[in-house]
């Protein structure tokens, strides 16, 4: 089967893709930083659908957790799909740039940047051997528009779009993805903005955009997700490029292997 690592899957939007990428058959390393609720939901994952799944609580911007986590996809066959969600806010409430904690911006770099290329860099052997590796680094809106107080977690965001596009580029033989998957009703939105809580999506309901991805596997670039069964390129980073690769959500060599993973 097809293997995934999923980063803050403990619930929100990582969780609720590891029960979708689990519905389709996908073996899972899931990582979030508190071990009782992630391996509540990694239990949740494992009861619903019967494929394998690993948690490993941690916190990405740990070079030795990041190792952990390709070595227990490695354990599960290789790693074929690279979902970068964990994110940090920098401040919550979120505040304007002239009260922006400096030590909480460089937990938002270092978590929504740092720690996605170390991950990356980690995994490429594993993605480079699969046949059809791909990286998804969750975005935001806020990466490309500029909003009131949004401005230390957007500047990282914007960050991470640009890692992934150079990303592209340089690794031809990957599906690299930006994803935007729009507002959510999520602990991570409640906490950047008490007040707005309440009448937004589930992220459950960005779940299937996502999934079309894998299916359709379109170039290298940055997509919207929002509510979308087939979801549309937002700003693609230019010059982006990949392999056609094989359709599907799961690779057709992953089945192989076992004959024998914001605003």
């Amino acid at each position: 089967m097809a293997v995934a690592i999923v980063t803050g899957a403990s619930k929100g939007l990582g969780l609720a893709l590891a029960h979708g990428l689990a519905g389709r058959g996908w073996d899972l390393v899931l990582d979030a930083r508190t071990a009782d609720v992630l391996e509540e939901g990694a239990a949740a994952v494992r009861a619903a659908h019967g494929t394998r799944v690993v948690a490993l609580p941690g916190d990405v911007r740990d070079a030795g957790h990041r190792r952990e986590l390709v070595s227990a996809a490695r354990g599960l066959g290789g790693l074929d799909l690279l979902v970068n969600n964990a994110s940090a806010l920098g401040a919550a409430p979120l505040v304007r740039l002239e009260e922006q904690p400096l030590e909480g911006l460089r937990e938002a770099l270092e978590t929504n940047v740092v720690a996605v290329l170390g991950l990356v860099r980690e995994g490429l052997p594993s993605l480079r051997e699969s046949g059809a590796g791909t990286v998804v680094v969750v975005s935001s809106d806020a990466a490309v528009e500029a909003y009131a107080t949004w401005g230390g977690y957007g500047a990282s965001k914007a960050a991470a779009d640009h890692l992934a596009a150079v990303l592209a580029v340089e690794e031809p033989g990957l599906r690299v993805w930006a994803v935007d998957p729009g507002d959510m009703e999520t602990d991570l939105y409640a906490a950047a903005d008490p007040s707005g809580v309440g009448g937004r999506p589930s992220p459950e309901s960005v779940v299937p955009g996502l999934l079309s991805l894998l299916d359709r596997r379109p170039t290298s670039g940055r997509y919207g997700v929002a509510g979308a069964a087939s979801p549309e390129a937002v700003a693609p980073a230019s010059g982006s490029a990949g392999s056609a690769g094989s359709a599907g959500s799961a690779p057709a060599h992953a089945h192989a292997r076992t004959a024998g993973s914001g605003r």
